[in-house]
């Protein structure tokens, strides 16, 4: 490939050295680099991609990058994540491989792995409010003080609980190792294309997580338990706050049809990135 756009994070690359470090190695190769330093976590979510682009490289953490893939939907375009975040488990690349790393790319040593997306579209009173799209998770959390809020889940229109929690998290593969394995949710290898539902702190010695098949349909809808509290909860997606939910709203969330590429040129396990990242 020799055709690139670069996303930089200024708030991680203040001066943007890295970026400049990295457009210079390309462009010395005889390849094409443009940079977009406008990035805004909470503001743009489109951008405008040079023709020719045949590899987004996202320079941040983890953040940086979920917002880049919401940037990208729909434009298949591969991306790499090179970190300057702390865990990093979406960001492959550190400033130490970075030029192993850029070599690799421009003679075309790599793969491309495609994660899944989800969707979820908000109902209120039976009509579509609003849709989000998330390559983490989406979560159903309780509002500000709010007490433990009631969620009745159901799978392809069965109900298979009515949690009493503080909320339930549905996360795809690249998103278990988030909130998901915090909450005591199972991780999954990001190549799957299953997702997984997982209550936050219930109320239920008998509450666990459930593992859905790239079919399945989940719909969540916020109850009411008791009559002279107002229940609120709130939707977020990718860490990024969406809409307030009241009793009587539903969220269905489903397997996308968008994925977000991404660029592979190690060969290093999943296992491994799991015991370097938390051991």
């Amino acid at each position: 490939m020799n055709h690139f756009l670069i996303i930089a994070n200024k708030e991680k690359d203040t001066n943007l050295e890295i970026t400049e470090q990295i457009r210079r190695h390309i462009e010395r190769m005889d390849a094409v680099c443009h940079v977009y330093d406008r990035y805004d976590r909470d503001g743009v979510e489109q951008i405008d991609i040079p023709e020719e682009t045949q590899c987004i490289l996202v320079i941040g953490g983890d953040g940086t990058i979920l917002a880049a893939a919401r940037m990208l939907v729909g434009t298949n375009i591969p991306l790499l994540g090179i970190n300057l975040g702390t865990l990093g488990f979406l960001a492959d690349v550190n400033l130490s491989d970075l030029s192993k790393t850029l070599d690799m790319l421009l003679h075309d040593q790599y793969q491309v792995e495609n994660r899944i997306m989800l969707t979820a579209e908000v109902y209120k009173k039976g009509k579509k409010e609003a849709t989000y799209m998330a390559l983490n998770d989406f979560n159903i959390n309780r509002a500000g003080a709010s007490r433990v809020i009631g969620l009745k889940v159901k799978i392809n229109g069965a109900e298979i609980d009515r949690y009493r929690a503080d909320g339930v998290i549905v996360c795809t593969p690249t998103g278990s190792t988030g909130y998901n394995l915090s909450a005591g949710g199972p991780i999954i290898n990001p190549t799957c294309k299953n997702f997984v539902i997982t209550p936050i702190c219930p109320h239920s010695l008998t509450a666990r997580s459930v593992v859905l098949a790239k079919e399945d349909v989940v719909t969540v809808e916020v109850e009411e338990i008791r009559s002279n509290i107002r229940e609120e909860a709130v939707l977020s997606f990718d860490g990024r706050e969406g809409i307030s939910l009241c009793p009587g709203d539903e969220v269905k969330i489903y397997k996308s049809d968008e994925v977000t590429p991404f660029i592979k040129v190690t060969e290093v396990s999943f296992v491994e990135i799991l015991k370097q990242k938390l051991l």
